[in-house]
């Protein structure tokens, strides 16, 4: 395990409404407010979108089990964002509900908010960290400097 330390900085209220992609806004607003390194939680429904529920197999690098979904599920989740060259890295992971029926998993792709999204971003100060393509695992991982 690694582990650094670090403040709350600002926080911020957002909301996403009607057919916005929940990962371009976020990556829109942390550009805008030059943000390195924040976690954020929200609340809502999705329209639309894709998720992977866990690999295919353990095994690395993973190969993602996609899933697709549509027709409005109740949402909530987390996410973090670190910074690197390229700008803000979006982690975001949900547990949505539609009727029975539950999906779990990490948000990827164009997944649209159905009516409104509420979220809470947290700002981290004095945290050393990034987002990194690791290259045994294939993905985008957390690096603490």
């Amino acid at each position: 395990m690694e582990y650094t330390t670090g403040k709350i900085g600002r926080v911020f209220l957002l909301k996403f409404k009607d057919d916005d992609v929940l990962i371009d806004e976020l990556d829109k607003f942390a550009r805008k407010e030059k943000l390195k390194a924040a976690s954020f939680v929200f609340l809502g429904a999705f329209k639309k979108g894709d998720i992977v529920t866990g690999p295919k197999k353990p095994v690395i690098p993973p190969e993602p089990n996609w899933v697709a979904f549509k027709d409005a599920w109740e949402v909530m989740g987390i996410g973090t964002i670190f910074a690197n060259r390229s700008g803000p890295q979006i982690h975001v992971h949900t547990s949505m509900g539609k009727k029975l029926k539950t999906l779990t998993g990490c948000v990827r792709k164009k997944s649209k908010v159905f009516l409104v999204v509420e979220a809470i971003v947290f700002e981290l100060k004095g945290v050393n960290a990034t987002k990194e393509i690791d290259p045994k695992a294939g993905l985008n991982l957390l690096k603490i400097l």
